[in-house]
């Protein structure tokens, strides 16, 4: 896994979304934000996720949908049931994926952060492949980027989400990721 020099990584089929734009000029990236999402909620497998963050989405497809007609919202990196990584933003752009956010005092978590989807919700569990991918991924942007801190969107906007949820095991994260964020300290 390497990234080029606008944050494209080569191992990630790229579709690119809209709903992003440019950080903040000086702001370094230092977190990482996990997410679980999954369209319909609790259905896996389908378009819905890449139709949200391309825009496309069709409201008369699920009665769930009618709810996220307008919305402006993507990710940098989703990983699939199976392992498959999508990128749709490049890291080195602000990608619209923590709404109104905080950490460690500092607001507008977007700017400083990159976001990192994984396919489920808070009632199911995440698959091995899918820790498999996000503990490479973790290694590969916290070798390219000064990385602090890993936090779930929960953490961020408490109140206003649940996710990764409970069914996320921050302990399946390898220990070369805790090396990596403990050296930086």
């Amino acid at each position: 896994m390497r990234l080029d020099v606008t944050g494209l990584l080569d191992t990630a089929e790229f579709i690119a979304s809209p709903n992003c734009d440019e950080r903040p000029p000086g702001v370094d990236i230092n977190l990482l934000v996990i997410h679980n999402i999954s369209l319909p909620p609790d259905e896996f497998g389908g378009d819905g996720v890449i139709e949200l963050f391309t825009n496309r989405i069709d409201p008369a497809t699920h009665p769930y949908y009618q709810s996220l007609q307008g919305l402006k919202v993507s990710t940098h990196f989703f990983i699939r049931r199976d392992g498959t990584l999508i990128q749709f933003v490049p890291c080195n752009q602000r990608a619209w994926h923590a709404g109104v956010s905080s950490w460690q005092g500092r607001e507008r978590c977007n700017d400083f952060s990159i976001g990192i989807e994984l396919e489920g919700s808070d009632t199911t569990p995440f698959t091995d492949a899918q820790y498999e991918v996000l503990t490479a991924l973790t290694q590969c942007l916290c070798e390219q980027y000064p990385i602090q801190d890993i936090a779930g969107h929960s953490d961020i906007a408490p109140g206003r989400k649940t996710d990764p949820g409970p069914w996320f095991d921050w302990g399946k994260l390898s220990l070369c990721v805790t090396k990596h964020l403990d050296s930086t300290e």
